[in-house]
């Protein structure tokens, strides 16, 4: 039962990059979403649609029951993984854990009709950058999400997100399921890299109002040249990952 919850985890993942993508489609072509074209926008999104409610209800569930199987793997161990490798692998599940269920706490507050509550990512840094060192850590949490996007283009390069994936009936899965997954994570992985980026200017210049959220990260993207055209190819990538996660909602290795 768990299995199959943590699976629904994922195709509310291919529901989550698909508005993205759609948001951030329309914010090249100066169409300013109602929300930020981020994870509150994409709830925000869903929430106005005929039956949002109930559609945020699902999602919340299929976050929540991905992260708590994220959990059971950081505290158990991850199957299918050399004991060499174990504790990576352990952080690593830990990581997701605590993501999806953010992810699954903001989507239940917005079934209820809340927002994301919290402050802005600029209030946030500002008061990291007050802590000793503070333009430090700022700095190391920037390079982490370069590094983090570094990971993703490469996994989609590779190919290495075909090892997340199982074959069915003997078989492998199909080419387009493999194309949509590089073009997805290599998307994601410019996006993530211009988001560190803005913590590292933050943390360069000690002003906090240069950091950011997925939102301001796309628009920086939108202000270079021939900015249109890359946000495009940057929120279709984005969507061609949302895609591909409803194919890893059946074929992930859990």
């Amino acid at each position: 039962m768990l299995q199959t919850l943590a699976r629904s985890g994922y195709a509310a993942s291919g529901v989550v990059h698909l508005l993205l993508g759609y948001l951030a489609v329309r914010l090249a072509f100066g169409s300013t979403p109602a929300g930020s074209a981020d994870q509150n926008g994409v709830f925000q999104e869903l929430a106005s649609a005929p039956g949002g409610a109930a559609l945020l209800w699902v999602v919340a569930v299929g976050f929540g029951a991905l992260a708590l199987w994220q959990l059971l793997e950081a505290l158990l161990g991850v199957a299918g993984t050399d004991t060499a490798k174990q504790a990576g692998a352990r952080a690593k599940a830990a990581a997701k854990a605590v993501l999806y269920g953010v992810l699954a706490a903001t989507a239940g507050r917005y079934a209820q009709g809340g927002s994301s509550g919290g402050g802005t990512q600029e209030s946030l840094t500002a008061d990291l950058m007050k802590a000793p060192a503070g333009r430090w850590l700022v700095a190391a949490v920037g390079l982490a999400i370069v590094g983090v996007g570094v990971f993703h283009v490469v996994k989609g390069w590779r190919k290495n997100f075909l090892d997340d994936l199982r074959g069915t009936g003997g078989g492998a899965v199909g080419q387009a399921v493999v194309r949509l997954g590089q073009v997805g994570y290599e998307a994601k992985g410019v996006a993530l890299g211009v988001l560190g980026g803005l913590f590292v200017a933050a943390a360069w210049t000690s002003d906090a109002q240069k950091a950011g959220g997925i939102d301001d990260a796309l628009r920086v993207i939108r202000d270079q040249p021939y900015g249109t055209v890359l946000l495009v190819a940057t929120g279709v990538g984005i969507a061609a990952y949302g895609v591909y996660s409803f194919a890893r909602a059946r074929y992930a290795r859990l």
